[in-house]
């Protein structure tokens, strides 16, 4: 039996059983992309319910972490500077193991109730920190391998890396005693796919900061006469940055006065030929990741969202932010969960380029409407995304394995 420890309450919420958590983030920790933001934003929230939060992650990261929130770092490792998202072998050989060293001190230095594992790195790490101990393990899975895994080039054929994908998510969830998913389609497919129990599975949404982009706390710049499209986030492969340029060559032509403005910190190098080809490169606007204090007036600026995903297990934090600040967002049915067309949101078939650029030209030229779903969009978030509500529901899935 894991016995959870009893003192006095911190925090905002008053416990009566206080939990110590190790919070395994494989990752660069904290930076602003969908899987560290989850991971942060779920440790600050389990902790200001007055639990002990202590992160173990990488030697890389930047960016503000609730004092009550302990981070502990692997010594640095000057070879791997890579914050962009997925696995490498580098990383699997150069940093998870550190890592794994560094947890499993942790677990000597002092008795924690719980690993909450993030992500299948994180699964792996906290297996092996916490071999020889009575600790159970949370599993949060952020998606599933047999999506992610063919997007990222490991010298493997495509057909090769979906089976390895498929093989992970069926064997390393067993790895834990419960498994968090992001979403319903991600515990229904390792149900029903991967064979997993479903007493042994939760879904845990994921949560924004809905006051944060309220629109009516933030003076907006001043507009030009034309439109603005909006992306923001990483330019991997995954992301369909080449379907979003291809309908925005439809809907340039279209809504002539139309630019497309991209808030990235990824090179766009590899997408440049793509839009001279297109004819459209004179009509982006490139600019850095804003700081996430300024992302609400950034978005705020924008007429219409963009989220050219095609495959997306999880919900794109981008999808969330978008959302949150009542922008009417374009996004392809596969890629966004808990979006309704018509009511939060604007879906077309999955890879369809021209569906996609044709639901833009509808919101451009239909501006009431295109309000109308905002607010529909906010509203959903408000009522949906909460990251305290997120917490408590941790908290739950925590004390059962504690009385366990």
């Amino acid at each position: 039996m894991v016995l959870c420890h009893e003192s006095g309450p911190f925090g905002k919420a008053p416990q009566i059983n206080k939990l110590r958590v190790a919070v395994v983030a494989a990752c660069p920790f904290p930076i602003p992309r969908g899987t560290p933001i989850r991971i942060l934003r779920l440790a600050e929230a389990v902790a200001d319910r007055g639990h002990e939060v202590h992160v173990a992650t990488y030697h890389l990261g930047s960016g503000p972490v609730a004092p009550n929130v302990r981070v502990h770092r692997i010594s640095d490792v000057p070879s791997y500077r890579k914050t962009s998202p997925g696995p490498t072998f580098q990383k699997l050989v150069r940093v998870d193991p550190p890592l794994a060293v560094l947890l499993r001190s942790l677990l000597k230095w002092q008795r924690f109730d719980v690993i909450h594992a993030h992500h299948f790195e994180g699964l792996l790490v906290g297996a092996a920190a916490r071999v020889g101990r009575r600790v159970p393990i949370v599993f949060d899975a952020h998606t599933l391998l047999m999506s992610e895994l063919p997007y990222y080039r490991f010298g493997l054929p495509t057909a090769a890396k979906a089976t390895l994908g498929s093989w992970g998510d069926r064997i390393f969830p067993r790895l834990a005693e419960h498994t968090i998913c992001v979403t319903e389609l991600i515990r229904d497919k390792l149900v029903e796919q991967a064979g997993i129990a479903k007493q042994r599975i939760s879904v845990v949404s994921n949560g924004i900061e809905i006051d944060h982009f309220d629109p009516a706390r933030h003076a907006l710049a001043p507009r030009g006469p034309g439109r603005t499209l909006i992306f923001t986030g990483n330019l991997a492969e995954y992301q369909g940055i080449d379907l979003m340029l291809k309908a925005f060559r439809h809907v340039a032509a279209a809504v002539p006065d139309t630019r497309l403005l991209i808030a990235t910190d990824s090179s766009f190098a590899p997408y440049e030929a793509l839009a001279r080809e297109l004819g459209i490169s004179e009509r982006i606007d490139l600019v850095s990741s804003p700081r996430f204090a300024d992302l609400p007036r950034l978005l705020l600026a924008a007429d219409v969202a963009l989220n050219p995903r095609t495959d997306c297990d999880g919900i794109p934090v981008k999808l969330l932010n978008y959302m949150a600040a009542a922008r009417p967002a374009v996004s392809f049915d596969s890629a966004a969960p808990g979006v309704t067309h018509g009511t939060n949101g604007w879906l077309v078939p999955s890879g369809n380029v021209e569906a996609f650029a044709a639901g833009v030209v509808a919101l451009l030229q239909d501006p009431e409407r295109a309000r109308a779903i905002g607010q529909g969009a906010r509203d959903y978030v408000a009522q949906h995304a909460s990251w305290p509500k997120a917490a408590e529901r941790c908290e739950q899935i925590f004390e059962s394995l504690c009385r366990s």
